[in-house]
C-alpha cells in the first residue's frame, strides 16, 4: 500500500528534519565520526531519520517509505529487468545488456527479514550486473509478520535449487546479501551443503546481521549514529521468530558449522552497530578452514553500500565485491 499525500509530506519533513540538525551538529560540534564527509553524514542522518521512524509508525509504513524513494540511477537504466518464478519464489533477473551472461549472482536484499525488496535494492543488483557481466537473481523472499520463520530462509534456498536444476554452473554461481539478506545467503550456503548439493564458487556478505540478539558492545557504542539501535532489531527479529527460534543456527549463525564452505567476502563498517558480530563471524569461518577476506570500511555506517548513487564510499565496496567474484568465478 503506498503511502497517501499526508503520510508523503510526513516522510519528506522527518528527512528534511534529519539533514537540518545534522548540519546544525556538524557546524557546531564537528563530523558525527572521524573522517565523515557532510555528504557522509547527511546520508546516514536520513537513513536513521526513517528506520527509527518505524518505531512509530511500524514495519508496514517502513516498506511504504522505502517504496517512495525511486532507484533512479544511470546503473538501474542501463540494466534489463524481468520478473521471474523463481521455483515458486517471486524474483526478478537483472542483467547488463546484450548477450546472456555466463554467471549468476543470487542476492537476498536486507531488511531484518520484515522489510525490503529486490525492488528497494535495484542500484546495487545493477552495478553488480555490469561490474561483473552477470545476470543477478534478486530473491523477494517471504517476510514477516505474514510469513514466520522459517519461510524466507525456505524461499532462498528453493531458489537456488531451482536455478543449479535449471543448468546453473556452480563455478559460475555466487551468493550475496546485505544485513539480513548476508544471513540469509550464508544459512543458505549451509544448507546446500547439508543437503549434499552443489556449491556456488564464492559469497559476498554485506554487513550480515548474524547474532540477532547480541547486546553490548558495538551494539551499545554505535547506537547514536547507526541506522537504529538493539529495540529495533529485536522487534524485527520477533515479528519474524521467536527468541527461542533464534537461537536455531540459520538464524544465529555464529552458531553454526562453517567448515566447507566456498571463500567468503564479509564487509562492515567501523560506525555500525553489527561490528562486533561481522568481526566474529570473520574469526569462526577461518577458525573453520574457510577462506575469508575481511573488508572492514573505518567510520561507515550500516549498509553504507546501498548508497553508492551518493557516497564514493559505497562505490568503493561495490568494487571490492565485484573484484573479489570476479577473481572466484569461472
Amino acid at each position: 500500500m503506498a503511502l497517501g499525500i499526508g503520510a508523503k509530506a510526513e516522510l519528506l519533513a522527518l528527512l528534511a528534519g534529519s539533514q537540518v540538525r545534522a548540519l546544525a551538529r556538524r557546524l557546531a560540534r564537528g563530523p558525527a565520526r572521524p573522517g565523515w564527509s557532510l555528504r557522509t553524514e547527511l546520508a546516514a542522518a536520513a537513513v536513521r531519520a526513517v528506520v527509527m521512524g518505524s518505531k512509530r509508525h511500524g514495519v508496514h509504513w517502513l516498506r511504504d517509505a522505502q517504496a517512495a524513494v525511486p532507484a533512479l540511477s544511470p546503473a538501474v537504466r542501463q540494466a534489463r529487468w524481468e520478473p521471474v518464478d523463481a521455483g515458486g519464489v517471486r524474483a526478478v533477473w537483472c542483467a547488463p545488456p546484450g548477450a546472456a551472461p555466463r554467471r549468476t549472482i543470487v542476492y537476498f536484499h536486507g531488511g531484518g527479514y520484515v522489510f525490503g525488496s529486490p525492488e528497494t535494492h535495484r542500484d546495487l543488483l545493477a552495478r553488480l550486473a555490469l561490474g561483473l557481466s552477470a545476470r543477478v537473481l534478486g530473491v523477494d523472499y517471504r517476510l514477516g509478520p505474514e510469513h514466520r520463520f522459517p519461510a524466507a530462509h525456505d524461499d532462498c534456498l528453493a531458489a537456488v535449487g531451482w536455478l543449479l536444476r535449471s543448468g546453473a554452473d556452480p563455478a559460475a554461481l555466487a551468493l550475496a546479501g546485505d544485513s539480513a539478506g548476508g544471513a540469509l545467503a550464508l544459512a543458505t550456503l549451509c544448507g546446500l551443503r547439508d543437503a549434499g548439493d552443489p556449491l556456488p564458487a564464492a559469497a559476498a556478505l554485506l554487513c550480515p546481521w548474524v547474532d540477532p540478539l547480541a547486546e553490548g558492545g558495538s551494539m551499545d557504542a554505535h547506537a547514536d549514529v547507526d541506522f537504529g539501535d538493539r529495540e529495533l532489531l529485536v522487534g524485527w527479529l520477533r515479528d519474524y521468530a521467536s527468541d527461542e527460534q533464534a537461537r536455531d543456527p540459520r538464524l544465529t549463525l555464529l552458531r553454526a558449522e562453517l567448515a566447507g564452505l566456498p571463500p567468503l567476502l564479509v564487509q562492515a563498517g567501523g560506525a555500525e552497530i553489527l561490528l562486533d558480530q561481522c568481526e566474529a563471524l570473520v574469526a569462526r569461518a577461518r577458525a573453520a578452514g574457510v577462506e575469508v577476506v575481511w573488508d572492514f570500511a573505518p567510520g561507515m555506517f550500516h549498509d553504507w553500500q546501498l548508497q553508492a548513487a551518493l557516497l564514493p564510499e559505497g562505490v568503493r565496496a561495490i568494487d571490492a565485491i565485484v573484484a573479489f567474484l570476479d577473481a572466484r568465478l569461472k
